[in-house]
């Protein structure tokens, strides 16, 4: 398997608090949502698909992957990554970058700080915090544990926090110096303060700062991906 990991956009929510639709298709600063989130995780990746349930081809001007749930009865999340877990396997792919398709904002190193922070704790997941709060959907898996998500997610397991803790997870924090990094569109509201957010001077990338939890010392400097032009 590659070392280099591949992400998932998560875009299965039913977006209720938005009036429904594809909250992944509203237009934030003359753009999709979509758009701002594959601007800010192409680089850091080997390649990019959609989790979304419906007719894909709706989502056929973005040339991606649209991966449909695995398991019927709209599991939530967990689902998606399932769906992201089993893609990156037929790919030969080691990871998993998951991240919601509402977060316009995500930080350019978040697959560095996420891997440096696995790596550091000797855990197999990482998720992103900041500002004092865990973000368990923005993570990275292995795909080797689609077996074990599978089985949970049949089990009734739905909350991706509980699943993460059970296998073994650290967290990687971000700073926020320009604003939550994470924010993530869930309104209208959401929307018009994500505009503001956009146009403001101070707006920029956030960074990781560091592992959230003490990690035990280990040898050898962690595998972090190597960056890659946006496509």
């Amino acid at each position: 398997m590659t070392a280099e990991p591949v992400a998932v956009v998560l875009a299965g929510g039913l977006a209720r608090r938005m009036g429904g639709g594809d909250k992944a298709l509203r237009v934030l600063g003359g753009r999709s949502l979509l758009d701002h989130v594959l601007d800010r995780i192409r680089p850091q990746v080997g390649a990019v698909a959609l989790s979304a349930n419906g007719d894909a081809a709706r989502f056929a001007p973005w040339g991606l992957a649209v991966l449909a749930d695995p398991l019927p009865g709209n599991l939530g999340p967990l689902a998606g990554v399932l769906a992201g877990m089993r893609w990156a396997a037929a790919l030969g792919v080691a990871d998993v970058l998951s991240v919601p398709a509402d977060t316009p904002f995500l930080p350019l190193d978040l697959v560095a700080g996420l891997a440096a922070a696995r790596w550091a704790a000797g855990v197999p997941i990482a998720c992103a915090a900041s500002l004092g709060r865990i973000h368990p959907v923005v993570a990275l898996w292995p795909a080797a544990l689609a077996d074990a998500l599978a089985a949970a997610l049949r089990d009734g397991v739905r909350a991706v926090d509980r699943w993460a803790a059970a296998q073994g997870v650290t967290s990687a924090a971000f700073a926020a110096a320009s604003g939550d990094p994470f924010f993530n569109v869930n309104s209208p509201g959401d929307l018009a303060e994500a505009e503001a957010l956009l146009a403001s001077p101070a707006a920029g990338p956030a960074e990781c700062t560091a592992p959230d939890r003490p990690a035990p010392a280990r040898s050898g400097p962690p595998a972090t991906p190597s960056a890659r032009r946006s496509r």
